[in-house]
């Protein structure tokens, strides 16, 4: 977080949470959404600044009830997720592990995401659980670990450097025990494995803690 953002949150304390008017969307794009667009549902302006992009990936976090926000000065602007409190574009470096390659994912802060399990939903999203430097030292919950959602133009790139579709086949005929669904993974191509599961979109919130459409507590916060 950035130093000036503490300082103004120090002197201004109580300024009033603002909800509604910054989503993410499901390729990774912060949108603004003025009046007009909450009215009429619409996704709203991407935001192209560059400075002001750049001030939104230092400054964002999530409060002990898996709101994730941008930290505005001293103005919290809750972000209303499309999917997941991170997006992430994948690639493949050839040159890593010592020419056998390894993958790269990497979030819409333009950080490194450290994937530890892979999920396939029922709609055909992938997504990846794991670790995200924005969970490092700003106050983010560490009830969870943080959920990504792949970027829907990097899901052939993934059918070509893992085994996705044969995942996907093993995971559908495992039966229901937990051991058989905790054995089943999903190999990448340099014969690194993650834990991979199918799972239902609607219950990835409550699963990972964290919430799509932040609204104010019971105190009004």
């Amino acid at each position: 977080m950035d130093e000036i953002v503490r300082q103004a949150m120090a002197k201004w304390p109580n300024v009033p949470h603002c909800y509604g008017w910054l989503a993410l969307d499901r390729r990774g794009q912060w949108r603004m959404r003025d009046e007009a667009a909450q009215a009429a549902g619409a996704a709203g302006d991407p935001i192209r600044h560059a400075a002001l992009l750049a001030f939104i990936a230092r400054n964002y976090a999530s409060d002990d009830a898996g709101r994730w926000y941008f930290q505005n000065g001293p103005q919290r602007v809750y972000v209303a997720l499309a999917y997941a409190p991170f997006v992430v574009r994948l690639t493949w470096d050839a040159t890593a592990n010592d020419g056998r390659g390894a993958p790269v994912l990497t979030d819409q802060l333009g950080h490194t995401f450290v994937p530890q399990a892979c999920l396939l939903d029922d709609d055909g999203n992938v997504a990846f659980v794991g670790e995200a430097a924005a969970n490092e030292g700003n106050g983010a919950s560490k009830a969870n670990a943080p959920l990504a959602l792949l970027h829907d133009h990097d899901i052939d790139l993934l059918t070509q450097v893992s085994d996705l579709a044969q995942a996907f086949e093993i995971a559908q005929t495992s039966d229901a025990t937990a051991d058989a669904k905790g054995a089943v993974h999903l190999h990448w191509r340099n014969g690194t494995t993650l834990p991979f599961a199918i799972v239902h979109a609607g219950t990835l919130p409550q699963t990972y803690g964290f919430e799509r459409n932040p609204q104010p507590d019971d105190r009004g916060a």
